[in-house]
């Protein structure tokens, strides 16, 4: 069983810089997807990064050059490097786990969310 818990969350100043992390408790970290996303309020989930096993990353328009997705695959855990963060930036922030297993079935992990607030 996958568990992702997130930290790194907080309140910042518009133009500040965050870096969330999520540790992954399960087996075979390395070949999960990750994913970053976020929701606002009255909005819907939306992915803010993804990194696949083989490195290649994809970004949200909205945070493209401002945040970063890596991972530590000793560590087990994901990061989101944010900075020159915005009032748009304010939401609660989740971390994602994806991976097709061999027998077809999809392996779709959540964390219970980290709260990014941007204010000043």
């Amino acid at each position: 069983q996958v568990q992702l818990v997130e930290s790194g969350g907080g309140l910042v100043q518009p133009g500040g810089s965050l870096r969330l992390s999520c540790a992954f408790s399960g087996s075979l970290f390395s070949i999960y997807t990750m994913g970053w996303y976020r929701q606002a309020p009255g909005k819907q989930r939306e992915l803010v990064a993804r990194l696949t096993p083989g490195g290649r990353t994809n970004y949200a328009n909205s945070v493209k050059g401002r945040f970063t997705i890596s991972r530590d695959n000793g560590k087990n855990t994901v990061y989101l490097q944010m900075t020159s963060l915005s009032l748009e930036d304010t939401a609660v922030y989740y971390c994602n786990a994806y991976v097709l297993y061999s027998d077809g079935r999809p392996g779709d992990y959540w964390g219970q969310g980290t709260q990014v607030t941007v204010s000043s």
